[in-house]
């Protein structure tokens, strides 16, 4: 384990758990590693001194609140109510001199506070100012959420903070713009700020919701009762206001003829990286991680090494963290850095255990997968197909320890014998319980102790 340690900024550390043995002909190595920040959050927020830009000099956030207006957002009319009512409540939370613009999401997107295609500096009367404009605030037009995050990146693009945020709220599905127009707009956005979306309702489309916060890096979740959205809108700006560091990439070398399998965060959520590296030298990729406070997340890497004989060893991995230079001129600074390595052996029982975090993360990944393919196969009718995947999904969730989808199966399921998996589904389930499934089934729980 390497620290990295610098007077007023925070510090990470990495951790590899693996079993490093592999028997004669063993070619894949798999590997969990854990990054820990500390120091950055325990701040409060404020921005930390004589640390560059990367580390908040300047203002310590800009914020985008992109509030969907359109006409469903009518229906009832308490829901467009409750939506200014959370979007109040981020801003009260705001930390003074955050920078931070509400916009205006329908068909297009309009600038709401405080408009001219600036951002506003937080404090006691910018905030009642913007709470003022939403009044203003009324339900009526189409659904481009393209539109809105390429406001939102215009207003953060040009802002001096070291973190970059949009916060987006959604009751329907993308039906005004084709879904190429949104790819593209997340592409383009993708590196530049994070986003967290919220579905509101159960109207909406969970792959959409779920694919806008994974593309920018950000949290995705349902509020189903619309009652609940302001306590959701203060935790989650609660939570920006804690980073402290933005940027932060995953940098895998590997020796020459060692080929990465996949790059995966496990912990606390599932989320593939593989697709995402950005060349970084020689035999080096970057997998990007955003923003940081205090917090700590795992990793799973796979990687398949050369064929050796027993008794040789080799390097298979170096993980770095890294931390880019925010001009662009200078050399980025490495925060910590952990090995992989791969030893072959004779050794039959050293050779064929598997590391307890490897396999737990292994059954979590699997977990979210059972679960979504589950309820696609609910959906399309195979009800002996979600029964045997759902069924799975149950025994895993009872092996790990994840209560908290082990709960939201039981309101999907009947569960008969947790251990083996044996469940039956339920004839009628509630559209918002299938819908709280889907959206959290990639949450995770770390190892036992």
């Amino acid at each position: 384990m390497a620290n990295f340690s610098k007077s007023n900024v925070p510090q990470f550390s990495v951790e590899v758990y693996q079993n490093a043995f592999l028997p004669e002909g063993g070619r894949e190595v798999n590997a969990i590693v854990t990054v820990t920040s500390t120091g950055g959050g325990t701040t409060g927020g404020i921005p930390l001194a004589g640390s560059g830009p990367a580390y908040g000099a300047g203002p310590g956030a800009a914020v985008v609140l992109m509030v969907d207006c359109s006409g469903s957002m009518d229906y009832p009319p308490t829901k467009m109510r409750n939506a200014r009512d959370a979007t109040a409540a981020a801003i009260d939370t705001l930390r003074e001199g955050t920078l931070f613009a509400v916009v205006a999401g329908t068909h297009v997107a309009q600038e709401v506070y405080p408009g001219g295609g600036r951002l506003a500096v937080a404090d006691a009367h910018t905030k009642a100012l913007a709470k003022d404009a939403l009044r203003g605030l009324s339900a009526g037009g189409g659904t481009a959420i393209g539109t809105w995050l390429r406001l939102a990146d215009r207003l953060l693009g040009p802002a001096d903070a070291g973190i970059r945020h949009g916060v987006l709220l959604t009751d329907g599905r993308n039906e005004h713009e084709a879904p190429e127009d949104l790819r593209a707009a997340l592409e383009s956005c993708a590196g530049r700020f994070t986003c967290d979306a919220r579905g509101v309702g159960t109207d909406w489309e969970v792959k959409e919701v779920t694919g806008i916060a994974s593309a920018l890096l950000g949290t995705a979740d349902i509020v189903a009762d619309p009652s609940g959205l302001a306590d959701d809108f203060t935790r989650m700006m609660e939570n920006v206001m804690g980073k402290e560091v933005a940027d932060v990439t995953l940098r895998l070398w590997t020796p020459v003829g060692v080929e990465i399998r996949f790059v995966k965060q496990v912990a606390p959520s599932v989320a593939d990286l593989t697709g995402r590296r950005t060349e970084a030298g020689p035999r080096a990729g970057d997998y990007p991680t955003g923003s940081w406070g205090d917090e700590s997340r795992d990793y799973h890497v796979c990687v398949r090494v050369p064929q050796a004989g027993i008794g040789q060893e080799m390097l298979a991995a170096r993980v770095s963290l890294i931390l880019p230079d925010p001009s662009g001129a200078g050399t980025p600074q490495t925060l910590s850095q952990g090995l992989v390595r791969a030893v072959w052996t004779d050794d039959m029982a050293a050779s064929t255990s598997i590391n307890p975090q490897v396999a737990h993360y292994t059954g979590q990944a699997e977990l979210a997968q059972v679960i979504q393919q589950g309820l696609e196969a609910r959906k399309s009718g195979d009800f002996d197909g979600a029964t045997a995947k759902l069924g799975r999904a149950v025994q895993l969730a009872s092996a790990s320890g994840n209560q908290d989808t082990a709960r939201l199966l039981s309101k999907v399921v009947d569960v008969v014998d947790a251990a083996t998996g044996t469940v039956r589904l339920k004839a009628k389930v509630a559209e918002a319980d299938e819908m709280t499934l889907e959206t959290r089934s990639t949450k995770t729980v770390r190892v036992k102790k």
